[in-house]
């Protein structure tokens, strides 16, 4: 037995048991029972977290940065447990808007990250000025969160979106109007042009400064004032390496003149004139392009940029000057245009967070440059998915992506924690494991512990909570959903022990050191690879990502040329055997098989995994699970007692979750009937024992984690719960 399962630890508990089957559904039909929460969130509950809230939001002063910490200005570090909250719901009426409130309370949710929300919220005439009786809805949402102790930020342009006032003050309005991407929800917008344009960037920072400008009726402060708006983005999943850029400037030749004109000028400044630069680029130079006639054209695109890094890896050849001449002049347009922003929105008063965007710009030495100007502004905040299916953003049958991320240490939604940065916080501000993958309960915990907890990350806001209760099946309006039982049911169990920093942050283990002069040159100095679909990302390289189960391998920016030390994960496994146990002792994750993770600190425990038939120590206690796949927490409610001392244990436990009537194939990877409402439950059975339970009493709870009159027997310090005869989530033990 590895030594992390010997650890002794004690306290108020929560006991969350999450499992899952590898089974076919006709093999486990009789162990589901159908999810039937009253969904009154503002009622008494034993799991309800508003009491954990620090309310009201903004009492501590602003969110700012100390080192890699988010830190208010009274020294108050602070971690965000959030949501997104998207496109016209921060409008809602409200009514609706108390009844949010009140589920992320209830939950312990103290940030929310409003995205996506000025497409329609803008004057019909001109696109920087806010629709003010839309605002008033949401001055209100907002007023009620930094009542609650919730704080809220700003992710509001994606694409924004040009309106016919807007003629006068831009180059060719015409031409941005009509614009057509591959997403739909981007024509007509400034997206990716924005980021070389300063016409364009006019239109982003106008709408931003105008929205920090409006007094909130109902706080009477300026939102620029109110320091529960915990953090200001520039603009959602966008930068000037993105591949789409190109195809904007296809349809805009004014602009792509533009960003030509700048490149020729940035020439002339390196070259002097087209005759040195030929010597340096040799036939790299198109035809007809040069510095005097003021068109050389910069290849915005990462998919060059990467497959020439990849390339010169392979081939141990140089990147052509070229490229590296483009990448260059591209990273300084970026961060021109960032710091006029940042500018323009510190000149309002505001003293909170200032966020550029959450994208990614290739492999190698693009990302990197992309990753500084970022990291110039504030924090680092990134995007990942996993699983789904065929469908895409909607449910529907066919193939299913039916891997788990725990078969596989530092893969998937963790793997996006190689983009952590040394000296800056970092947040994942969009995430989410997609349905119908069958696992998808894994995600919440996996961020939980290895995340927020050993990485020391700063946000996570899961995406995305479409209305202020359940919903009715397993997908709201599409597969990104944080209203499954499967992920908010889990949410107060994980806040208890985020807020009580039940997990150690984990060392460093290694740096992996960058340096601008030297990306310049072409040279990285470690090799690493981002292979992106759609919004799902996979990070592989010299370092491996395995060692996020270890310890942290944050990127440093140096002044200096560094070299980065090779680091292998051996370091951490177990001799023959595919083990890592975190540089804490509180972690350990076995992938001899399919996998699984204990957690042993003083506050919480836990399993998540293929545990089927594995007798789990963890301290003085011990659990057995007889499902194929489970994710046992016990964590503490008390906001200080460890688990030795509580009074009381919440046990929460969920398996799969699916529809009534969905049906997949006897592999699980594809998904042969959508089925309805109302959402089951896989019933969880397993045994836990500690000597504390000779002086304990053992209830299920209610599905909205309400007592119940029964008992559940405790025999010889051991209880034995069949989950599908309570036909609950929730247990409580309450100690004598």
């Amino acid at each position: 037995m590895n030594k992390l399962h010997k650890h002794i630890y004690g306290a108020i508990a929560v006991v969350v048991v999450f499992v899952l089957f590898s089974y076919t559904n006709k093999e486990y039909q009789a162990d589901w029972f159908a999810f039937k929460p009253n969904a009154d969130f503002s009622s008494y509950s034993i799991i309800n977290m508003k009491d954990w809230l620090d309310a009201p939001a903004g009492k501590h002063g602003f969110v700012q940065i100390k080192d890699r910490d988010f830190v208010f200005e009274d020294g108050t570090k602070v971690k965000f447990w959030g949501v997104n909250i998207c496109s016209n719901t921060p409008f809602v009426d409200r009514e609706k808007a108390d009844q949010f409130v009140n589920t992320l309370t209830f939950m312990g949710v103290n940030g929310v990250r409003f995205h996506k929300f000025t497409w329609e919220a803008t004057d019909s005439i001109n696109s920087s000025q806010p629709d003010s009786l839309k605002f008033l809805k949401m001055d209100y949402f907002q007023s009620k969160l930094k009542e609650n102790g919730i704080y809220y930020g700003w992710s509001h342009i994606y694409g924004h979106k040009v309106k016919p006032g807007d003629s006068a003050n831009l180059e060719a309005y015409s031409e941005i109007a009509n614009l057509k991407y591959p997403w739909q929800h981007l024509n007509g917008s400034t997206s990716s042009l924005v980021n070389f344009a300063p016409d364009l960037q006019d239109l982003n920072i106008g709408l931003t400064v105008n929205m920090l400008n409006r007094r909130n009726p109902f706080t009477g402060l300026r939102y620029a004032d109110d320091p529960a708006l915990s953090f200001v983005e520039f603009q959602n999943e966008d930068d000037i390496f993105w591949s789409a850029i190109e195809r904007a400037l296809e349809q805009a030749p004014t602009y792509k003149a533009i960003l030509c004109k700048q490149f020729s000028a940035w020439l002339k400044i390196k070259y002097l004139n087209d005759e040195k630069l030929k010597q340096i680029w040799r036939s790299d130079l198109p035809e007809g392009q040069s510095i005097a006639k003021e068109n050389v054209y910069p290849t915005p695109n990462h998919q060059l940029f990467s497959s020439h890094y990849i390339k010169s890896i392979q081939e141990n050849k140089n990147i052509p000057q070229h490229l590296l001449d483009k990448m260059q002049f591209l990273y300084e347009q970026q961060l021109q245009f960032y710091k006029r922003f940042e500018k323009a929105v510190r000149n309002t008063g505001y003293k909170g967070v200032i966020v550029s965007s959450g994208w990614q710009a290739g492999s190698g030495i693009s990302h990197m440059y992309n990753l500084h100007t970022d990291y110039s502004v504030g924090p680092i905040d990134r995007h990942n998915y996993f699983g789904g299916g065929k469908g895409g953003h909607q449910l529907t049958t066919g193939f299913v992506n039916n891997e788990a991320m725990v078969s596989l240490p530092g893969s998937g939604l963790l793997g996006t924690g190689m983009q952590q940065v040394l000296d800056r916080p970092f947040a994942f501000s969009e995430w989410m494991s997609l349905i119908p993958n069958q696992w998808t309960a894994e995600a919440s915990p996996l961020i939980a512990f290895y995340g927020m907890g050993l990485q020391g990350w700063d946000a996570s806001y899961s995406f995305a909570l479409d209305s202020p209760t359940y919903s009715p099946t397993v997908q709201s309006h599409s597969v990104y959903n944080v209203n499954s039982p499967s992920q908010m049911g889990l949410y107060p169990a994980l806040a208890a022990m985020l807020y009580r920093n039940d997990i150690s942050e984990g060392p460093i283990l290694t740096e992996r050191n960058v340096n601008l002069a030297a990306l310049s040159e072409g040279k990285l100095g470690f090799s690493e690879f981002i292979e992106q679909g759609f919004d799902d990302k996979k990070f592989t390289g010299s370092i491996s990502s395995k060692l996020l189960a270890a310890g942290k391998i944050p990127i440093a920016f140096t002044e200096n040329l560094k070299e980065t030390q090779p680091y292998t994960i051996s370091r951490f496994e177990e001799k023959g055997i595919k083990t890592i146990t975190s540089a804490t002792g509180e972690l350990f994750w076995d992938y001899n098989s399919k996998g699984y993770i204990t957690l042993n600190t003083n506050g919480t425990k836990g399993v998540l995994g293929f545990t089927k038939g594995l007798n789990l120590e963890l301290g003085e206690w011990t659990l057995k699970i007889k499902n194929e796949f489970a994710v046992v927490l016990l964590t503490s409610l008390d906001k200080k007692a460890g688990l030795d001392k509580t009074d009381k244990i919440l046990i929460t436990t969920i398996g799969r979750v699916k529809n009534t009537g969905m049906e997949y194939d006897e592999t699980n990877t594809h998904l042969s009937k959508l089925g309805n409402a109302p959402i089951l439950l896989e019933g969880i059975d397993f045994t836990i024992g500690a000597k504390r339970l000779q002086k304990a009493t053992l209830k299920p709870l209610d599905h909205m984690g309400r007592t119940r009159s029964e008992e559940i027997v405790i025999d010889n310090n051991e209880i034995n719960i069949e989950g599908a005869t309570h036909k609950t989530m929730y247990y409580l033990l309450e100690f004598r």
